[in-house]
């Protein structure tokens, strides 16, 4: 694959660590790739993508970065630390009602310059952030929502490699997707490094029929950037969206057994937006024998673990846990 600039970040490689009791429960070996230990302001899988998008910024001569997402982003987290980190501004576009807790605070102590907005508006007021930028002499440098472009994106095709370098090949990946960037580069990756396990992204708010063609159009796109052309169509990306009914952000009864779960077999912790609806998703699939006896799965850890201390979701899982 074609070598693209970066600007470090990340703590790399993360660890894959083995998840025996789990494993045992569940009658497949079941491994998990910590990307939430990537090491930027708690990590998370965007401190990848922010790697190439910030050495992109920096070569275009960015003194600001601006981004969109949900008031408890952890891709507008991550953002904002790498901004502090090269010494640029930072202006987020959010989205939900304001509460300070959670991935907000740590958008605040690292900096970031906050303005609401709806599901609605984002898009727009994003782009009128930027005109604002512009028009005060900053050099605004915009990262799309998720940063899911072929550049972010282009940073999981790198992520395979270095799994597939540690001596892992899984017959089924299993991850959070959303936005689309993640799982783009996976299968980007995948062809280029041939790569023939199942890359399978539970979707966390999209339905499969907007996703499929999302990802395979964006994985396309990458692996062009990255050197070779290749043409992905909407049937061969694995999109389960059956977890996804609740909507983006709602904690339900599936995920919070999820969380618990897995805090209280493998001392692991997942949030409860990404990690934990995919982890649902994958602990339901595997009662329904979607994974064989003997297959080995890795659960690929995206990060968000600060979602865990936002107000509402804290509220509801110290219930969950007997705490109050």
């Amino acid at each position: 694959m074609k070598t693209l600039p970066r600007f470090s970040l990340a703590a790399l490689p993360t660890p894959v660590m083995p998840l025996p009791r789990l494993s045992e429960a569940l009658g497949f070996r079941l491994l998990v790739k910590r990307d939430d230990l990537t090491g930027l302001a708690f990590g998370g899988n965007k401190t990848r993508k922010l790697e190439l998008l910030l050495a992109d910024a920096l070569a275009q001569g960015a003194e600001m970065l601006l981004t969109t997402g949900a008031a408890q982003s952890n891709h507008c987290r991550q953002t904002a630390a790498a901004a502090a980190k090269a010494g640029l501004a930072c202006r987020l576009v959010l989205m939900e009602p304001p509460k300070s807790s959670g991935n907000l605070l740590l958008d605040g102590l690292l900096g970031a310059e906050v303005r609401w907005t709806t599901r609605e508006r984002r898009d727009a007021d994003l782009a009128r952030a930027a005109e604002d930028a512009a028009a005060e002499g900053r050099h605004p440098y915009v990262i799309p929502y998720g940063g899911s472009n072929a550049l972010g994106a282009a940073a999981y095709a790198y992520a395979l490699e270095e799994l597939l370098s540690q001596g892992v090949t899984p017959d089924t990946i299993v991850f959070a997707t959303s936005s689309g960037g993640t799982q783009a580069g996976l299968v980007a990756g995948a062809r280029l490094l041939g790569f023939r396990g199942r890359i399978l992204g539970i979707s966390v708010d999209e339905p499969a029929e907007v996703l499929r063609p999302r990802v395979a159009a964006l994985a396309s796109q990458t692996a062009a950037l990255l050197g070779q052309s290749a043409d992905f169509r909407p049937e061969e990306i694995l999109v389960e969206d059956a977890y996804a009914a609740p909507g983006y952000g709602v904690l339900t009864e599936a995920e919070t057994a999820a969380i618990l779960r897995l805090a209280r077999t493998e001392g692991l912790l997942v949030d409860p937006v990404y990690t934990g609806r995919a982890a649902a998703g994958l602990l339901d699939l595997a009662s329904k024998g979607a994974f064989r006896t003997g297959e080995t799965v890795l659960f690929w850890h995206t990060g968000g673990t600060p979602g865990l201390f936002a107000h509402d979701y804290a509220e509801r899982l110290a219930k969950a846990a007997g705490l109050i």
